[in-house]
This record gives C-alpha cells, sequence and structure tokens, in this order.
C-alpha cells in the first residue's frame, strides 16, 4: 500500500507584551491550596477508554463573581480535557497530569500534564482521542501600586487597565491504526504579583511506530489553537493625568472619575486561530504553541 508523505513542523508563539495596551493580571492563591498529580500506565491488547478532566475557577480579590468583576478583582478560568479510546489494538500508554493550586512565578505552572502512547491496530481496530486546554483571564481595573515596579521606570502608570483574554489549545486523532504519538502541556493561571504572566504551551509530536516496518503513522490527525484579546489602555493614556479612583459610596466596587481615561474602554482587539490537518501516511508531525501574557515578560 503506498501512503501520502506529510512532515509538518510548525510553532506559533504569541506573546502579549507591556505598552500601550496592557496584558494579563493574574488572581492569586486561595489560603487553603491543592496539589494533586494522576500518573496512568497502560500496556494492553483489547479495548481501552481513558480520561482526564479538570475545571477550575479562581478569582481574588473577594469571592468568584456572578456579574461585573469588582475593583482590582481578576478572575482565571481553566479547562483541561484528555481522552483516548480504541475497540481493540494494542496499547502501550504513559501519562502524567500534575495540579498544584499555589502561586508560581516564571517558569513553574499550576497544571502540567505529559503523555507517550504507542498504538498498532489489529483485526481492523482503530483509535481516536482528543486533548483540549483553554486559559481565559480577565480583570478590572486596579492601582498598580501593589506591583512590582522597576526602580529606574520614569513617569510610572498609576493604574494596571482592565482585560479579558482567553486562548485554546486542541489536539484531536481519528482513526489511528499506527503510531507513536507523544504531548506536552502548561499553564500558568494563579500568581502573587503581576510580574509572573499568564502563560499555556502546548506540543504534539506524531511519528511512525518503529515496530510497524512501513515508514509511517496511519491515520488523521487536527490541531487547533485560537486566542481572543481585548485590552484597554492605563488611566494615563496619551499623556493625560487624569485618572479613576474607588468611590467610598458604592463600597469600593465602582469607580469614581478623577479626570479623563480609558481603563475601561476596549483599546485593543485581537483575534487568531491556527488549524492543521493531516491525513494519510505521516512520517513526522510536530507542532508547538507557546503563550505569554502580562506586564513583565
Amino acid at each position: 500500500m503506498k501512503f501520502a508523505y506529510a512532515a509538518i513542523v510548525a510553532l506559533v508563539a504569541l506573546i502579549a507584551v507591556s505598552g500601550f495596551a496592557a496584558a494579563d493580571r493574574l488572581p492569586n492563591e486561595t489560603p487553603e491550596n491543592q496539589i494533586f498529580s494522576i500518573d496512568t500506565v497502560i500496556d494492553v491488547t483489547g479495548s481501552v477508554d481513558d480520561s482526564t478532566t479538570l475545571a477550575w475557577v479562581i478569582a481574588s480579590p473577594g469571592a468568584i463573581p456572578t456579574g461585573i468583576l469588582g475593583y482590582t478583582q481578576s478572575v482565571s478560568d481553566v479547562t483541561y480535557k484528555d481522552a483516548i479510546l480504541t475497540n481493540g489494538g494494542k496499547l502501550s500508554e504513559n501519562k502524567n497530569f500534575d495540579f498544584d493550586s499555589q502561586n508560581k512565578g516564571k517558569g513553574l505552572y499550576n497544571i502540567e500534564a505529559t503523555k507517550v502512547l504507542t498504538y498498532a491496530s489489529t483485526e481492523g481496530a482503530h483509535l481516536t482521542g482528543e486533548e483540549y486546554l483553554l486559559l481565559d483571564v480577565a480583570g478590572n481595573w486596579s492601582s498598580a501600586k501593589d506591583s512590582i515596579r522597576c526602580v529606574f521606570a520614569s513617569a510610572p502608570n498609576q493604574y494596571l487597565p482592565a482585560f479579558c483574554n482567553a486562548v485554546s489549545a486542541k489536539s484531536s486523532l481519528i482513526n489511528v491504526n499506527s503510531a507513536q504519538i507523544s504531548t506536552k502541556a502548561q499553564m500558568r493561571a494563579v500568581a502573587k504579583t503581576s510580574d509572573s504572566p499568564a502563560e499555556l504551551n502546548y506540543q504534539i509530536a506524531v511519528t511512525p511506530d518503529s515496530n510497524s516496518g512501513s515508514g509511517f503513522a496511519e491515520g488523521t490527525v487536527k490541531t487547533e489553537f485560537a486566542g481572543s484579546i481585548m485590552e484597554a489602555r492605563d488611566a494615563n493614556d496619551y499623556g493625560n493625568p487624569g485618572g479613576y479612583e474607588a468611590d467610598p459610596a458604592n463600597g469600593g466596587q465602582n469607580m469614581k472619575s478623577t479626570g479623563a481615561s480609558n481603563w475601561n474602554k476596549t483599546s485593543a482587539t485581537n483575534q487568531w486561530k491556527d488549524t492543521t490537518e493531516v491525513t494519510g501516511g505521516i512520517k513526522n508531525l510536530q507542532l508547538a504553541f507557546g503563550y505569554k501574557s502580562g506586564y513583565r515578560l
């Protein structure tokens, strides 16, 4: 049987930097935190149904809001899903999922998930699967007085503007008959100070099963990386010294004007999507996605 040759290497790196439009300000940890890990090892000839899911929402200060975010408040909404299903065949899988709800600095993550599997069809069986990550972070206006600031900065901004940013990564495996597949996922959604940005990283690699003898992985692989970004500007927009401050008459939840400002007006939008789909004999498929959004990267 003759297979099509497919070799794809892709890198997507998106960074929301500080400047005219600001970026994510993560909520901080709760007083009581959780750490757990799930390690899975499977080596079987037969049917397999394996899945991992996580839904996590955290807000600060205060409780998770039911409506508009309060003054200084930020919220992280995180979803992680991973599943594989076979109706037979030989499967070897090693999967690790780690969760830590504590504050994380640069280079550290609240969620880390890795997976390595090899699949070979028998008697017409096949494998399907999907992995999905969503990082949705939103924040209202906040004073910058408690954030880490560079001592050499000139005319520092007094306020951190509002924002609403969501990014996702997804991979799908369809009718896979033979393949070696590895994935790695990382997300940061909680931090102590605004110098630790929101971050999502995802990698997937598909190569032939060395025991198959064909030199190709066989099946269909799809990926989708997407984002929706909305940013306001700071209170000193265009050099105007005006701004907003908490209104004591409203318990600090609303602001009163001390001059012109755009802290709650959309000043930048950015929507994007990257999709890849390969079908047939896959010699090499590798995709890597990296996203950061914060004041100091």
